[in-house]
Formats: C-alpha cells, structure tokens, sequence
C-alpha cells in the first residue's frame, strides 16, 4: 500500500492553546509551534500526529469523527483529564456503556474506552 497515515486535523479557533492541551494531556511532543499549524506527535519521528489548524467559528455540533482512547485504568484516566480541563459529555451514549464520553476546551467529543481485561 502506497498510503501513510500522516495526521488527524483538527479545527480550532485557538489551535495553540488546544495544541498545548493536547499535548499536555498526551504526554506528546510538539513538532510545529506555528498558530497556523500547531503540529503535535507522540515522539518527533513517530506518526501519526494531530495538527490544528485555525477557523473562525465554534464548534456547534456533535463530532462526526472522534478520538478514543485505551488506558490502563479508565477511572485514574478519566480523573485526570477533568482535572487537566476537560468536561464530561452527552452524545446519545445511553444508559451503561464502557466508554467515557469527554469533550477538549474547546468541545471536541473524545472517548476514554474502558482498560483491557489482563
């Protein structure tokens, strides 16, 4: 296959401070700083990476593509990114599901996926 997952863009209207964010919360590195294209990866030469790239408008919709993540422990996970300043959110999820639906300060619906049985 002649194709590479290179990045995930992401709308922002503060692409710095939502790049910032992310990487804080990732433990990534940031490879590109600019405000035009905030580029972080979880290692320099590792891919793939998320870029932010400015728009002028907010966010006023469900995502129609989404994030999720697997922690060691979902609890421990999920505190911590409350704490690190993301919020929980309703997306439809329903009753009991496994997963956490959170949102990034700038609302972006983002999963934390319950650990994997050892």
């Amino acid at each position: 296959m002649a194709l590479e997952w290179e990045q995930t863009v992401v709308d922002a209207r503060d692409p710095g401070r939502l790049g910032r964010w992310w990487a804080e919360a990732l433990g990534w590195a940031v490879v590109n700083g600019s405000p035009e294209e905030y580029e972080i990866r979880p290692a320099p030469d590792r891919l793939p990476g998320l870029i932010f790239v400015p728009v002028p408008d907010e966010k006023t919709v469900k995502n129609r593509l989404h994030l999720d993540f697997r922690p060691d422990d979902q609890a421990v996970e999920v505190a911590r990114l409350l704490a690190h300043g993301a919020r929980r959110c309703e997306v439809g999820q329903g009753g009991a599901v496994s997963w956490t639906v959170l949102a990034d300060p700038e609302g972006n619906e983002f999963c934390v996926l319950a650990s994997r049985a050892r």
